[in-house]
């Protein structure tokens, strides 16, 4: 196909440049669901396979997931919950460690969850004193070490910096959370109306 000269020779890298970047001309994965905490988007679909927080019950959430635009750029892999050191981390869901050191100075422990497809989803704790090595196999709830105080941690106070990673990309480890380990608040009983009492 020839184009025709109806358009001034410096503006074609420009002119290119737009139809290519265009979103609704490049093809590319269905529309991502909403993060759980109802933030910005979580990616692709993740399995609800966590049974466990990280660390405590309903950890409070000092920082959340704010994904990246680019794979460079700035942003927050991942979610920080307040944990003091020596508090007991524990695998969210059931898994093979594939990672238990130190990166640039900081205890870290990764997981390769069950069950999550191949290459499989993988979340890491930092800064973690690991209890387990690379190799073993972990079962929801286990713990896989402790909080250890980090030098030159990005947390104001002090946290457990939870993340999860696909084949090519950071996803929002909360989405692995099921709504009932997500919920705030106490369980309330609420009154059964129309219903005869057993005698």
């Amino acid at each position: 196909m020839r184009l025709r000269r109806c358009v001034h020779p410096g503006t074609w890298p420009a002119l290119l440049a737009a139809l290519l970047l265009t979103p609704a001309l490049v093809p590319g994965p269905a529309p991502a669901a909403v993060a759980a905490d109802g933030g910005r988007p979580a990616g692709p679909a993740v399995p609800a396979v966590g049974r466990a927080w990280p660390v405590g019950v309903r950890p409070p959430v000092l920082r959340g997931w704010d994904p990246p635009p680019g794979p460079y750029a700035p942003g927050h892999r991942g979610v920080d919950l307040a944990a003091a050191p020596g508090t007991p981390v524990r695998a969210v869901a059931p898994g093979r460690v594939s990672f238990a050191g130190r990166v640039a100075g900081k205890g870290v422990v990764s997981v390769e969850l069950a069950g999550t497809g191949e290459p499989p989803l993988r979340t890491t704790y930092e800064p973690v004193r690991a209890s387990v090595r690379a190799g073993e196999t972990v079962a929801a709830g286990e713990v896989v070490g402790t909080v250890e105080p980090a030098a030159g941690s990005h947390c104001a106070a002090p946290c457990l910096h939870w993340g999860l990673r696909g084949e090519n990309a950071y996803l929002n480890p909360l989405t692995l959370l099921p709504p009932w380990l997500l919920r705030t608040g106490p369980s309330r009983l609420l009154p059964v109306l129309g219903v005869p009492l057993p005698p």
